[in-house]
């Protein structure tokens, strides 16, 4: 088998892994998994390999004495052939094979969700848990000397050089011309951008002999007749002689100060338990909810859960008991919202911890209360995420009106998502919305 084609089949490898992977969230069995090791059931795909008959043994109908047995099959595999002797092991049940489950890590969960559902989604460092100290690109006016940037201190000397240079012999000749005082060939110099002070011209005016003074009849015509050379010029022919260093220029370096931080997270997962949520609606929450937590675990380096259960009333649960409760009391969605504000505020700071709020239920909800405190309440709650997850099997309750009433208060881009879950095969797709979201904002 060529290249290409070993290819071809690793590729159609990874898209069924992909597809069980698939399979798995919508109808698999969640519960043998944790949050460190995820076991997906996959269909094995063997490759191709050479093998021999068992039939190919050197003649047909072999029997005792090279005579068949009566009612012996012709040309069929007999026991013993292949390793079916009584006593030998191997026995059809005996144990599973190890191939059944392809056993993943969260981190190698999230980047197949991702590759799956086609997300990009980059955590966002927030805890300093340290600060180190990086490359020597802070810059500062003071400091030990063996800290000076030299380079940048010949920098600006230079561009102060190129700056306030002239022609000193250009300016001389025009000292040369006819009449003229120091005030006039000050002036005339700076008419021409010839950067001279007048100090250097009164300075230099006595070095003019007077027997050469009146050699131009004015300053055109000796400008016309003496060559001016530029900065560059006289540095290629002369060198460079000096540089104007000036205490001002002075910067010493020091070290950038980098800030480590973790990508925490801390995700609130509220679930209704109310009467109305009977076994599937349970199911489809903990289909929509489960591997939401394990994507966001493979995502950040530290990963906490909060799980709220509420009925009218909210209170906080374990992970094992999340999923099962169910109380015959009313539903009041804002009492979940109430505690968690009151949990985060407490014990996970926004400045500290990204924050994802699930929410999910049959969106029943007591009079009132999502438009009048429940919409409020998400509006209060920093976090990266607010998405509101219904189970209604077989469609929306004529009363059920949470989900809606929600997806009518949020704009796109405020960080708020509802997803509709009916039956297990809408599961993935709620949780690309809601990842996508996060992705998006």
């Amino acid at each position: 088998m060529g290249l290409r084609e070993d290819l071809d089949r690793f590729r159609e490898v990874g898209e069924r892994r992909r597809e069980d992977l698939q399979e798995f969230i919508r109808y698999g069995d969640l519960g043998g998994s944790d949050p460190d090791s995820i076991k997906v059931p996959i269909k094995v795909v063997d490759l191709p390999e050479f093998a021999y008959d068992p039939r190919d043994r050197g003649g047909v109908g072999q029997g005792q004495g090279g005579t068949p047995d009566v009612g012996q099959p012709v040309g069929q595999p007999q026991p013993g052939d292949d390793g079916d002797e009584e006593g030998e092991d191997g026995d059809p049940g005996d144990e599973a094979g190890e191939h059944e489950y392809y056993e993943m890590d969260p981190e190698e969960f999230a980047e197949e969700l991702d590759e799956e559902l086609g997300l990009d989604l980059e955590p966002k460092g927030k805890e300093v848990v340290e600060e180190v100290e990086g490359d020597f690109t802070e810059l500062t006016r003071a400091g030990p000397n063996s800290t000076l940037d030299f380079e940048r201190l010949f920098k600006q000397g230079l561009k102060r050089k190129l700056a306030m240079d002239f022609d000193e012999e250009f300016v001389r000749e025009a000292m040369r011309v006819a009449g003229a005082t120091p005030g006039d060939v000050f002036r005339w110099c700076r008419g021409e951008n010839v950067l001279v002070s007048r100090a250097w011209v009164e300075d230099q005016w006595d070095t003019i002999p007077e027997d050469e003074r009146g050699r131009w009849a004015s300053f055109e015509e000796m400008a016309e007749n003496v060559e001016r050379t530029t900065t560059l010029e006289r540095i290629r022919r002369e060198g460079l002689r000096e540089v104007p260093f000036r205490r001002e220029d002075e910067r010493y370096r020091h070290p950038e100060v980098i800030e480590e931080t973790e990508k925490n997270v801390v995700v609130v997962n509220i679930r209704d338990v109310s009467g109305s949520m009977r076994e599937q609606k349970r199911e489809l929450v903990e289909r929509t909810f489960t591997p939401l937590d394990w994507y966001l675990t493979g995502k950040y380096d530290r990963a906490e859960f909060v799980y709220i259960a509420h009925d009218a009333e909210a209170w906080e649960v374990e992970r094992g008991d999340f999923f099962g409760i169910r109380s015959g009391g009313g539903t009041r969605i804002s009492s979940a919202y109430e505690l968690a504000a009151e949990i985060l505020e407490e014990r996970y700071p926004w400045n500290e911890w990204n924050r994802y709020v699930f929410a999910a239920g049959d969106s029943e909800n007591s009079s009132n209360d999502t438009r009048e405190n429940v919409v409020p309440l998400m509006q209060e709650i920093p976090a990266n995420l607010h998405a509101y997850v219904e189970t209604q099997p077989g469609g929306t309750a004529i009363n059920a009106t949470h989900a809606e009433e929600v997806e009518r208060a949020f704009d796109e881009g405020d960080g708020v998502v509802v997803a509709y879950v009916s039956d297990p095969a809408d599961v993935t797709d709620a949780i690309y919305d809601i990842l996508s979201t996060e992705d998006e904002s």
